[in-house]
């Protein structure tokens, strides 16, 4: 018997036949990253049901030197959660921790496992009249482990951060099987280096999350959703830069391309342009208030007023109703899926400084176009925080092997000038395996010696998530 097969035994014996899982249709569906690019192999799942099963299933793969692969809701961009195609790792699901275990409104903190999906943590926390300040399209199948392990964006970026900002703390099972707790939610803690925030955006390299304590905030009253047309991305950063000196209330600014909103007009049945002429450039704006008594659509058209009369944005409209605002938050949602029933895109998560990324979004797209002539590039998404997603579609160069034969070329071109603008090849989806041989090619070298020390420290038998992040 194999180690693999000798582990797998050995959990089953130990934790019983919940635990693992080996029927092939049944381990299927978790081999293939979200996109549908990577397929690896593994003889089984094995689902502990509480943190101690978590530590007794590490444990035992340390003793007999078998790699793990953790997973949660496996809706990573970069292939973080799919096991290696050789076979050698076994998949480690914490989907069965799904349960919240405190909620203390007084503290504004809540305690949820790993296997918990973002989408019933927000219903929980509005029942006591708060939320959680992160969003995103995988709402209804995302994790928070996965979440945390990936430090995540979302859309509320601009006002409350990344996921690591909003961890109070983390309890993990670490690469031999000890627990760390992290959750007491202390607002100081200074007892040296923070494991917490070393897990965090870790992709499960260093340890397995098994629950996060999250920091909550008031719950919306009331929001307002609008739509800007206007010419240029420098304009749209001008607008958010003069809309901030005026109000604390935006939280969501999302940049949409003239042809990403035609391509979503094209192929998303039941979408409608918002405004009565087409703009080369749009934002969508969302405003929120937790004052019950507030008219925040009316303060917004109202702001919105001042820039269109002096010419900053060309036209705009506010939602009057919530059907109309999830209208609007349909299109920008709808991007990738409408670019996707186009034609073949890559997808390119990047960052740059905030007051330099107008000017790279419009440079990078003519750079790439002269470069792969009959392609199309453009970027949308989040401007206020510097990190907009840069697709480059096929076009009139699609064939069937283009992301084969054409897509690391571009890739790499992409790559290039983002590094040579002083910014991430990674903003928001991790390194995963699509990206860990850019990152060792485009990193500075200290930084890569320092991720393989700690990793090496941490997880001396290299069983945490292999060929994941660490070149």
């Amino acid at each position: 018997m194999d180690a693999q097969a000798q582990l797998i035994s050995a959990v089953e014996q130990r934790l019983g036949p919940k635990a693992v899982i080996t029927e092939g249709g049944d381990i299927a569906p978790w081999l293939i990253d979200w996109r549908g690019r990577v397929e690896g192999r593994s003889p089984a799942i094995l689902a502990p049901a509480i943190t101690q099963e978590v530590a007794t299933i590490v444990r035992m793969a340390a003793e007999h030197r078998v790699s793990l692969v953790p997973q949660g809701g496996n809706t990573s961009m970069v292939a973080g959660a799919t096991p290696p195609a050789d076979g050698s790792a076994v998949l480690l699901s914490l989907r069965r921790m799904n349960r919240i275990r405190s909620l203390r409104p007084a503290d504004r903190v809540v305690v949820a496992e790993a296997g918990v999906i973002l989408a019933n943590l927000h219903e929980r926390a509005a029942e006591k009249g708060l939320r959680f300040p992160l969003t995103l399209g995988a709402r209804g199948s995302c994790t928070i482990g996965g979440l945390s392990s990936t430090n995540a964006g979302g859309t509320q970026v601009l006002k409350f951060g990344t996921m690591r900002a909003l961890v109070a703390g983390v309890e993990a099972v670490l690469a031999d099987g000890t627990v760390h707790d992290g959750l007491s939610g202390l607002k100081k803690d200074n007892r040296g280096y923070s494991l917490d925030q070393l897990l965090i955006g870790a992709e499960g390299t260093l340890g397995v999350i098994t629950a996060v304590a999250l920091r909550l905030v008031p719950a919306i009253a009331a929001r307002a959703v609008a739509w800007v047309g206007l010419d240029s991305p420098e304009r749209a950063l001008d607008l958010l830069r003069w809309l901030e000196t005026r109000t604390s209330t935006i939280e969501g600014f999302e940049l949409v391309p003239g042809d990403a909103l035609a391509l979503v007009l094209k192929h998303i049945p039941g979408t409608r342009a918002p405004l009565a002429h087409g703009h080369r450039w749009n934002v969508l704006i969302e405003a929120t208030t937790p004052d019950s008594e507030a008219d925040i659509a009316r303060d917004l058209s109202r702001l919105l007023g001042e820039p269109l009369d002096g010419g900053m944005i060309e036209d705009a409209t506010v939602a009057t109703s919530e059907a109309q605002a999830d209208a609007l938050w349909r299109i920008r949602d709808s991007i990738s899926e409408a670019e996707r029933a186009d034609g073949q895109t890559l997808a390119h998560d990047i960052s740059v400084a905030v007051s330099d990324m107008p000017r790279f979004i419009v440079e990078a797209s003519e750079q790439v176009k002269a470069a792969f002539p009959g392609t199309k590039a453009s970027a949308f998404g989040h401007l206020g925080d510097g990190n907009v997603h840069f697709h480059v579609r096929a076009a009139s160069r699609s064939s069937p092997d283009w992301y084969e034969k054409e897509g690391p070329g571009i890739t790499r071109f992409v790559h290039d000038l983002v590094t040579a603008a002083g910014g991430s090849i990674s903003a928001e989806h991790g390194i995963g395996q699509l990206k860990r041989d850019e990152l060792e090619r485009l990193a500075p070298p200290g930084r890569i010696a320092a991720l393989r020390a700690i990793k090496r420290a941490l997880d001396p038998l290299g069983i945490m998530n292999p060929g994941k992040l660490i070149p």
